[in-house]
C-alpha cells in the first residue's frame, strides 16, 4: 500500500511539475525575419542580433517576461497577432491611428526620422518637387509605403513596392529604381556598406506627418492586452531610469534614438 501511495503521489507530482512548467508565462515576440541593420541583422549561425534585439530582451528581462523571438514575414505581423501565433511585436513598428484600429501598442521605445536616398549622381531632396518623374522604392505594408502614396505619388514616375527593405535597396545599386524612403538610421547602414557607399548618398529628410508616420515605435499587442502593455510601459521606463537603454544604445549610436522626431516602419 505504501509503494503504492509513494507511487501515486511521484506521478502527481510529476504530472503537476508538467502543468507549471506547460503554464509558464511565455511571450512570443514577433519581427520578421530580414535584415535592417542595426535593428536586426543575422550572424553566420543564424542568431539574430542589434540594437532592436538587445532593446527588447532588455525589456522583457526588466518586466519578468520569458520572451521567444519569433519569426513572421512583415506583412504576417499583425494577422499573426491577432490570431495568436504571436503576442508581441517588437520590429521597428510604427504606432499609427490605422494600426491602432487592429491593435494595441505600448508607449514608444525609438524614433528617428524618415529620410530618402537615391543615387550619387542624381541631384534631387526629399520632396515632391525633387521625386517629380522618378521611381521611388518602399516596403510594402509599412508607413513609408501610406506616406508616398500620400506625398509623391502624384509626382514620382512610380511607387515601387517591395516584399522587404533590402530588396529596395538592392535595386536602387543597381540603378532600378531612383530612390527608397525608410528610416534614416536604416538607411545611414545601407550607406555605410559596400554597397550603398558605391552608388547612393542621402537625399534629405521627408517633410513631418504625424498621421502617417505616428509619433514613434512601440511593442503591438493583442487588443485588450492591458496587462502585458502595462508591463512592457512600466519597463520602457525602467530601462530608460535604470540606464540600460543608454547602455545598449551607445554600443549601436553615438545619440540617443528615443528623439521625438518621426520614424520607421
Amino acid at each position: 500500500m505504501k509503494t503504492f501511495l509513494k507511487t501515486a503521489v511521484a506521478a502527481a507530482a510529476i504530472a503537476l511539475a508538467g502543468t507549471f512548467s506547460a503554464s509558464a508565462e511565455q511571450v512570443k515576440v514577433g519581427f520578421s525575419p530580414e535584415a535592417y541593420p542595426p535593428f536586426y541583422s543575422q550572424d553566420s549561425s543564424g542568431k539574430w542580433g542589434g540594437w532592436e534585439v538587445d532593446i527588447a530582451m532588455a525589456i522583457c528581462a526588466e518586466a519578468k517576461l520569458d520572451c521567444v523571438l519569433t519569426p513572421i514575414p512583415w506583412d504576417g505581423l499583425i494577422p499573426g497577432l491577432k490570431t495568436k501565433k504571436i503576442d508581441a511585436i517588437m520590429n521597428s513598428m510604427s504606432i499609427t491611428a490605422e494600426r491602432q484600429k487592429e491593435i494595441d501598442f505600448s508607449d514608444k521605445y525609438y524614433n528617428t526620422p524618415t529620410s530618402i536616398v537615391g543615387a550619387k549622381d542624381q541631384k534631387f531632396d526629399a520632396s515632391p518637387e525633387g521625386l517629380k518623374g522618378k521611381v521611388l522604392g518602399v516596403q510594402v505594408s509599412t508607413v513609408h509605403a501610406a506616406y508616398a502614396k500620400k506625398h509623391f505619388a502624384s509626382t514620382a514616375a512610380e511607387i515601387k513596392e517591395y516584399q522587404t527593405q533590402d530588396e529596395a535597396n538592392q535595386d536602387l545599386a543597381a540603378g532600378r529604381i531612383d530612390a527608397t524612403q525608410a528610416d534614416q538610421i536604416a538607411l545611414d547602414a545601407f550607406l555605410k556598406s559596400d554597397q550603398g557607399k558605391g552608388c547612393c548618398d542621402m537625399k534629405g529628410t521627408v517633410a513631418p506627418d504625424l498621421e502617417v508616420l505616428g509619433p514613434g515605435v512601440g511593442a503591438g499587442v493583442r487588443k485588450g492586452d492591458t496587462e502585458l502593455k502595462d508591463k512592457i510601459n512600466a519597463a520602457i521606463k525602467g530601462i530608460r531610469a535604470n540606464g540600460k537603454y543608454g547602455e545598449i544604445t551607445k554600443k549601436y549610436f553615438d545619440f540617443d534614438v528615443y528623439g521625438d522626431e518621426v520614424q520607421s516602419n
